[in-house]
């Protein structure tokens, strides 16, 4: 809806009925989970499954403090969350709020957009970074907000390596504070693109972000795409563009994982959300959009 305001100047969509209430409903259930065990309705619970599939402790999720930011159940990859903070998840919410507090300046009926956008921002700086081992401060991926924290990145989007790509001022987090979130990103960069992401992969054919969802050794060309779009190094841009061309096993598409020493071996055949962000990678290394 931005971009389309954006590009057209038509302003009519943001009077509709329904957009006007879908966004009260988005806000709603932010406020709720930012105060999941008190406001939430929330819970899911599922039996006879792995345990990747359901939350614990009785469908509400592991225990947690209130941080100011959102709760959430599951990843992107559709996995139960460790720790129920996902940072890149509520760097991802901070988007969502500065365009909506941007095309809804005045909208009634719900707590200030921007004061929601503070706390959970908040949050992010107190309880979503860490030290990486060697004196440099890097995000974690999810917390409990009890001072336990994990740090991995999966392929799925919204991610730690998506963060430039999710929210497009993600430098301004912090700024209040003079924390240069830049470096912090950077630092994030290289840890997740390393051996220190339990799910990074370097094979013969390629190196790469994996998924706890896929086999272990399995590639993600969503996370080349990305780790591409969200890459300032024309080489290395260049480099990604040729190991996703080389590693589509001969069938013209891109697919979930691929095995990180046979592209052969690989999972989907058919994956609309990874050609799609390849060819969103495609359009941006050669300008098109």
């Amino acid at each position: 809806m931005d971009r389309y305001v954006k590009e057209t100047g038509d302003t009519s969509v943001l009077q509709d009925d329904n957009v006007i209430s879908g966004i009260h409903d988005i806000l709603n259930v932010f406020s709720d989970e930012m105060n999941h065990e008190s406001k939430s309705k929330y819970y899911f619970k599922r039996d006879n499954c792995p345990e990747t599939d359901t939350l614990s402790n009785n469908g509400m999720g592991e225990p947690f403090d209130l941080t100011g930011m959102i709760w959430g159940g599951f990843r992107p990859s559709d996995d139960a969350c460790k720790y129920g903070y996902n940072i890149p998840e509520n760097i991802f919410s901070l988007q969502a709020l500065s365009i909506i507090n941007r095309l809804y300046p005045d909208i009634d009926g719900i707590p200030g957009v921007m004061a929601m956008y503070r706390s959970i921002e908040s949050g992010i700086i107190k309880h979503g970074m860490i030290d990486d081992g060697s004196g440099h401060k890097i995000f974690a991926y999810e917390t409990d907000g009890r001072g336990h924290h994990l740090f991995m990145d999966d392929a799925n989007v919204p991610s730690l390596l998506s963060i430039p790509w999710i929210y497009k001022d993600y430098e301004d987090i912090g700024s209040d504070n003079d924390i240069n979130i830049k470096d912090i990103y950077d630092n994030t960069r290289r840890a997740v693109l390393s051996r220190k992401n339990p799910f990074y992969y370097k094979g013969e054919k390629a190196s790469g972000i994996g998924s706890p969802h896929t086999p272990e050794d399995y590639i993600w060309h969503i996370s080349l795409s990305m780790q591409g779009i969200t890459s300032k190094d024309d080489k290395e841009r260049k480099e990604i563009l040729d190991v996703l061309s080389n590693t589509d096993a001969g069938t013209g598409y891109m697919h979930e994982g691929f095995h990180k020493d046979d592209p052969d071996r690989y999972t989907r055949e058919w994956f609309a959300w990874s050609n799609s962000l390849f060819s969103l990678f495609v359009m941006d290394y050669y300008s098109l959009l």
